[in-house]
């Protein structure tokens, strides 16, 4: 098997075409707030000593919030703790998001720089039912772009259909992965009460 260099990938590639390279902006625009402020859900991309990490990102309403046309910021709501990617921000500020809309076959990606910070001030802003971020992710825009639709058509994401059937449970992953000491059908059923008491 022979490995690509750069060289050889332009050979293959070419040039990008104009509008790849006409629709990169350094900060958000009308046409990007528009899927930004509509964007339930993204993916965080980090780099660190250990490699990369990519964190999915959910939110009831906007995953981001803006705070200036280069400046976006996102609260750290509940998950398993692991902190992986706030300890790669935290070592590596290099940061890429991809933003998806539900419905919509346009995926927004977003390159720049952040940092987290457990501001009082600001994790207070995003506080709702009694409940704060402990931190949030505050994201310094380097670029902001569309991405080719083709890979969501290919997909058939929003097409309504259930691909689900016949996936192991995270139960049985978990009961898998430590021999039965932790996970199983216990997990599986407690976990909907688990999560709908810690959402926030």
């Amino acid at each position: 098997m022979r490995w690509l260099t750069p060289e050889d990938l332009e050979q293959i590639y070419g040039e990008p075409s104009l509008a790849a390279t006409r629709k990169v902006a350094d900060r958000i625009t009308e046409p990007y707030r528009a899927f930004i402020e509509k964007a339930r859900f993204c993916v965080l991309t980090t780099v660190g000593p250990e490699g990369t990490d990519g964190s999915p990102r959910g939110d009831d309403g906007p995953v981001l919030r803006e705070i200036d046309p280069k400046t976006l910021a996102m609260p750290d709501w509940r998950g398993n703790d692991r902190v992986d990617s706030l300890n790669n921000i935290a070592r590596d500020d290099r940061v890429s998001l991809m933003l998806m809309v539900r419905g919509s076959i346009t995926v927004i990606r977003i390159n720049g720089r952040a940092r987290i910070t457990d501001d009082p001030e600001l994790c207070g802003s995003f506080q709702r039912d009694g409940k704060k971020p402990r931190t949030v992710v505050v994201v310094r825009i380097e670029e902001v772009y569309f991405q080719c639709a083709r890979a969501v058509i290919r997909a058939g994401l929003w097409t309504g259909e259930d691909d689900s059937t016949g996936l192991p449970s995270p139960g049985k992953i978990l009961s898998g992965m430590t021999d039965g000491e932790v996970g199983g059908d216990a997990y599986d059923r407690e976990w909907p009460v688990r999560a709908a008491e810690t959402m926030w």
